[in-house]
């Protein structure tokens, strides 16, 4: 080796080491210590900050905590936590990591013989000026940008072994020999810019996962933005803010006490009280600030029921803010969300850590600094080391999330080895017996799977095809993480009373994760229904046709090529396309096979145009289909991941999908046409009065006089008393299933309000029960019949504690007046 580059090898080592000496160095400037109570008890999620500043950390679960600090010189620091009189230290800093442990005293809160001889409740009168107040503090803050810090943490604890039948593992390392143990553990370093009233843009800087060092944190500020000065805080279902200016419809309130901060300002300690027990409200405790009346800390809790998340038990948020002298406002510095959950056997629980830090307040920021991207990430986020970690994060980790770090990492090594993922396939891919009617061969290091599935309800009966089974085949190859892969399925159906085998099969290509640009070749023979909806599914005819000889699926034989191409062509635009070439034969009725035979029933024709008769509803031939769709989805915001676009879709406004189809080179040149429709369709929350969805369809036909039947515009009907839908702005459940079809011009339109408990949780009794009223309207109009209506009004969330899956409802239907009435039983599941 020359001398020049040993003494280079020799520098750049040295310089090397002199950078890491810097680092660990800087990285170890800081402030640290444990928090304890007079008992010597951890107290977790104290905030601590330098004085007249939003420069802080927040202790973690063991009472230990790290204030980073950029030079050694004389600090004021804060130590404040509910319930607990804050602790103000001076110190001079003179060599780092400078320790200080601090033990923080219960606050003596209590009531002032005034307020206890008071003959009206002294709480309402303070949630009053503070509801009073709510518009104003809410617009004191017109803009901000921030340092956001946010760690997640899910547990399971005594997991079972399999999930309806299915599995689950050790989820990647997480569950020990107790089946307990750490599923999610993710932080996010993010800087983020507010503007009033609800724009919100983030930069992640920093992203780490427990167990996976490519993997980028789903934990962000949009997620965990609830600010309680606007009336409705969207935490699953829109909850009633225990300010909100109808808050005493929801709420009782009692003073429990008084207490000063540490600036001298009396804080007023109020219990809030649900009125129902099932409203979409709070329980638990707020703190305001007399005559400011701001907020200055909360600890809510909110069960699963109140949220409208079933899987939920318990949800408990607190927030702590702190004053700026400089400002004259309070900012949020530290919210936690802790929660317990259960279902299907698994239960756990887990928290979800925000520290906002560093404000900059009303910085000249407009609408030209935001756009529709409202979460990016730096490149290398999730590439950041130990070291930076331990400098900037502002809450310590525990030792259980330390542990979880080091056991998934050395994981993760192990089980991406093909050593590893071999040995794992060969127990997986053992056949059993129970893999009969579905197995999966696995090659995880290739990242490739294969198989068959004979699909449940498989078995199925129409009057077609007679009893029918389906065989499914697929081959599926990952080519980078969840984002580009390859499909090649295929099924094979036979029917037993028409001896006719029929197979379809596809190519199905995904280029990416963030245009999702999807390419699909696909072609065989199948029976489809002339209403390519589907409006009744394989199952309910099968019931209808076998109990009650109802053979309501109309169906005919589609031998086909087709290549479908789909892209979003720029945010809020998403282009669907595909092109046919189609041979179209009618098929007839080959059994009367009917489990519960009656003499005065026999089923009908499979003719839809008219039941009765024998006759082919249409002409076999072959055509040519296109079919153009774009659909704008006004409004919409997006997560920018790395090689990952996640869409958000906006409340405020609707969608709108636009069509053009066009058949053509008919082998009957009077079954060529052109239709062009239109959709319009949203759904949005009206406070805390429930959510309201629409659905609106036209669409107009060109020389279209003669064309085949399944071609017509068809309308989903229901002449079962069951319904699987999980609203029904998409059918009409008093009509026949092709009773109105078309080749004209047509209307649709659907309407349905969920109120959501806000009508029957009023009600005494009946509000324990805890259903919704939903109401409901529907049009449809076409040129040759008069306007056909139906209203519904429903009871929905029927069933007991979690499983909430039965809907109750009355139809009443008109067409040039009264022309009907049903009772529908609804199943809902996910």
């Amino acid at each position: 080796m020359s001398k020049f580059n040993h003494q280079s090898i020799s520098m750049n080592l040295k310089l090397h080491a002199l950078f890491l000496l810097f680092f660990c160095t800087f990285a170890s400037a800081q402030i640290t210590g444990t928090i304890t109570n007079t008992k010597g008890e951890p107290l977790t999620f104290v905030n601590i900050l330098i004085e007249n500043t939003y420069k802080g950390t927040t202790s973690n679960d063991d009472g230990y905590y790290e204030l980073s600090i950029s030079e050694e010189k004389t600090y004021t620091i804060l130590y404040t936590y509910l319930g607990y009189k804050t602790v103000k230290k001076t110190v001079d800093v003179t060599s780092m990591p400078f320790n200080i442990n601090v033990t923080l005293e219960e606050e003596s809160v209590s009531l002032n013989e005034v307020v206890v001889a008071s003959e009206d409740n002294p709480a309402n009168a303070i949630i009053r000026q503070a509801i009073a107040k709510r518009k104003e503090n809410l617009e004191k803050i017109e803009s901000f940008k921030a340092d956001f810090y946010s760690r997640g943490l899910i547990r399971i604890k005594d997991a079972p072994e399999k999930i309806l039948g299915q599995e689950i593992g050790d989820l990647g390392g997480g569950l020990d020999s107790t089946r307990s143990g750490i599923i999610y553990l993710s932080e996010t370093i993010s800087k983020i810019q507010y503007l009033r009233p609800n724009q919100l843009k983030e930069k992640i800087t920093a992203s780490k996962v427990s167990g996976d060092d490519n993997g980028f944190s789903f934990n962000n500020a949009q997620d965990v933005d609830y600010n309680f000065y606007n009336n409705t805080v969207e935490f699953g279902n829109q909850i009633v803010s225990p300010i909100a200016n109808n808050a005493f419809g929801y709420y009782r309130y009692k003073l429990e006490g008084i207490f000063y901060d540490e600036h001298g300002n009396l804080i007023n300690k109020i219990n809030v009280i649900p009125k129902r027990e099932n409203d979409p409200v709070f329980s638990g405790t707020i703190y305001i600030v007399e005559d400011q009346w701001t907020l200055y800390a909360i600890e809510l809790d909110i069960t699963g029921t109140q949220a409208r998340i079933p899987a939920a038990d318990i949800i408990s948020l607190k927030q702590s803010f702190s004053y700026s002298k400089t400002d004259d406002l309070w900012a949020l510095i530290s919210q936690s969300i802790d929660f317990k959950y259960g279902i299907f056997g698994i239960k756990g629980d887990g928290r979800f850590t925000a520290v906002y830090s560093n404000y900059e307040f009303n910085s000249n920021l407009t609408q030209k600094d935001f756009g529709a991207e409202l979460v990016s990430f730096e490149n290398e986020a999730n590439k950041k080391d130990s070291l930076f970690w331990k400098q900037i994060r502002p809450v310590p980790l525990t030792e259980e999330e330390r542990t979880d770090y080091v056991k998934k990492d050395s994981i993760q090594i192990v089980r991406e080895s093909k050593t590893y993922l071999d040995s794992v396939d060969r127990e997986k891919n053992k056949f059993k017996l129970g893999d009969v009617l579905g197995y999966t061969y696995n090659n995880s290091y290739k990242k490739y799977s294969l198989g068959y599935s004979i699909p449940f309800g498989g078995v199925q009966f129409n009057t077609v095809q007679g009893f029918t089974t389906q065989l499914n085949l697929f081959y599926t190859k990952q080519l980078d993480e969840f984002r580009r892969y390859f499909n090649a399925s295929a099924s094979v159906q036979y029917g037993f009373s028409d001896e006719r085998l029929r197979a379809t099969a596809s190519l199905r290509y995904k280029f990416n994760n963030t245009n999702r640009r999807f390419l699909t070749l696909s072609g065989g023979t199948k029976v489809e229904q002339f209403n390519p909806a589907n409006p009744i599914s394989p199952i309910e005819n099968s019931v209808a046709s076998l109990f009650f000889e109802e053979n309501y699926m109309k169906l005919y034989e589609r031998r086909f090529v087709q290549l479908n191409y789909s892209e979003e062509l720029f945010n809020g635009f998403n282009l669907y396309s595909n092109i046919s070439y189609e041979n179209r034969t009618a098929l007839f009725n080959t059994t009367d096979q009917a489990f519960y035979p009656r003499g005065d029933q026999e089923y009908l024709s499979n003719n839809p145009i008219n039941p009765t008769s024998t006759d082919a509803p249409f002409e076999n031939h072959n055509i040519v289909k296109l079919n153009v769709t774009g659909q704008i989805n006004f409004g919409q915001k997006y997560l920018s991941y790395p090689d990952s676009k996640f869409n958000i879709n906006s409340e405020k406004y609707p969608t709108l999908v636009l069509s053009y189809e066009k058949g053509l080179g008919a082998t009957n040149s009077d079954y060529n046409y052109d239709q062009v429709k239109a959709r319009l369709y949203q759904s949005f929350t009206i406070a805390d009065k429930g959510r309201f969805n629409y659905n609106i369809r036209a669409g107009k036909f060109f020389n279209a006089d003669d064309i085949a039947f399944m071609d017509y515009q068809h309308f989903n009907g229901n002449q079962l008393a069951i319904s699987q839908r999980g609203n029904y702005t998409n059918v009409f459940n008093n009509l026949g299933y092709y009773d109105l079809s078309t080749n004209d011009s047509y209307l649709e339109m659907h309407a349905e309000h969920d109120f959501n408990g806000y009508i029957l949780g009023k009600i005494p009794g009946l509000n324990k029960l805890n259903f919704n009223l939903i109401v409901g309207a529907h049009n449809l109009a076409t040129p040759d019949n008069k306007p056909y209506q139906e209203f519904t009004i429903g009871i929905d969330n029927i069933g007991w504690g979690k499983w909430r899956f039965l809907r109750f409802d009355y139809i009443r239907s008109y067409q040039g007046g009264f022309q009907g009435d049903a009772i529908l039983f609804g199943l809902k599941f996910f």
